[in-house]
């Protein structure tokens, strides 16, 4: 047989590395192992059950059927009236596309405005996802280098990196994989900058409500008018609302690449399942349970991370800063490379190999050297892997 021949801008795209090791996970488990997974970034936490009644409430008033392609009207509103009440924005639902999670949202956003030979600004770390989007559209990665402003990107860094082939910069907010929050003055800030040079930014905020204190929540969706026409703001259920595999979001920019957006959609996915729109319309509109939900949840993951990070700073050879979002720990491991451990791979296969503890390598988030630990997971779990590591190491 030949070779398939897979389409240039497919073959340029490497397979995501987060979700195969979430099938290697899954592969050992049907082996009879034990293993502990600190590698997936989904919430160990059950969907809200009034989210799960509320699609029941869906099924049984018939919405089985096909939806307009940016979504339900009564999910447009949700959205926007929620956005309003929890952040005093100010937008229509006419600027909302649902979609199906929260990557076809930022893939809409890419592929609408990018073309072969576009740049696109992508501060390092970065989720896996993101510079396999540009690849796709047929336009170059330029990576800002973002460690000696302890993995915080500022307005300086992105004025600096623009040049006239520049695009699109993508953010990432609280971020992963180093859980690092921008603040909002400075946010801003990069916004401005950007619209000052005719630069869009995409804005990932999937982890939006997940950030702890001092550290302050911010969407771009609050920005003015005339800052928020260079933004598109991709947001998801999956990780706030613990509902991954509902596959649900949404965009939020200006009505013009809303439609450009809806017409790409039309001919993919068409739409989200019409009876999740429904729920979560209902949840948006009932903010006091969907925020004691997601309080609930953050409670929780601020309580692993107070235990996780002092004992991870206890292993030798270890640093690891302390998270200001999101639920992972970003280590950096660059002290125990050398004749034993080459790379930071050769680490996560070592502590794979050895406890059948599963935890992401550093590289394919373009960080060489660093570890990416979820707690997304029970404590009881955190523990006996740091107990493990410690034997190990």
């Amino acid at each position: 047989m030949t070779d398939f021949p897979v389409a240039r801008n497919v073959a340029k795209m490497q397979t995501s590395s987060t979700l195969k090791t979430a099938q290697i996970a899954g592969e050992l488990r049907g082996q009879g192992f034990d293993v502990i997974d600190l590698s997936i970034g989904e919430p160990d936490f059950p969907t809200p059950e009034f989210i799960k009644q509320y699609a029941w409430e869906g099924l049984q008033k018939g919405l089985t059927k096909y939806t307009p392609t940016a979504g339900l009207r009564t999910f447009q509103e949700s959205i926007a009236a929620f956005y309003a009440e929890q952040f005093d924005t100010k937008f229509s639902p006419e600027e909302i596309v649902a979609t199906d999670g929260g990557k076809q949202a930022l893939f809409n956003a890419a592929c609408t405005l990018l073309n072969a030979g576009d740049e696109v600004l992508i501060p390092k770390p970065y989720w896996v996802t993101f510079p396999e989007i540009v690849n796709f559209c047929g336009a170059k990665n330029v990576f800002i280098e973002t460690e000696e402003t302890d993995f915080i990107l500022t307005a300086e860094q992105v004025r600096g990196a623009i040049t006239d082939k520049t695009k699109l910069l993508i953010i990432n907010s609280p971020n992963n994989p180093t859980g690092r929050v921008i603040p909002p003055d400075e946010m801003r800030k990069i916004v401005e900058t950007c619209a000052e040079k005719n630069v869009y930014v995409l804005t990932d905020e999937c982890y939006l409500f997940f950030v702890y204190p001092p550290a302050k929540i911010f969407t771009s969706a609050s920005l003015p008018e005339e800052l928020r026409k260079f933004v598109c703001v991709a947001g998801s259920f999956s990780k706030t609302y613990a509902m991954t595999g509902w596959r649900i979001g949404y965009t939020i920019a200006s009505e013009q690449w809303s439609k450009e957006m809806a017409k790409l959609q039309s001919h993919s996915t068409s739409h989200p399942t019409s009876f999740v729109q429904y729920a979560c319309a209902r949840a948006m509109e009932n903010r006091a349970d969907s925020m004691n939900a997601v309080n609930s949840m953050l409670t929780e993951y601020e309580r692993r991370k107070n235990w996780l990070i002092p004992a991870l700073q206890t292993i030798e050879s270890f640093k690891v800063a302390e998270p200001q979002g999101a639920f992972y720990a970003f280590c950096d491991v660059r002290n125990l490379l050398g004749d034993r451990f080459k790379t930071s791979s050769d680490v996560a296969d070592f502590l794979l190999e050895k406890a059948h503890i599963l935890i992401t390598d550093g590289e394919a988030f373009g960080a060489d050297g660093f570890l990416r630990i979820s707690y997304a997971t029970s404590l009881e779990n955190l523990q006996k892997a740091v107990e493990k590591i410690k034997n190990l190491l």
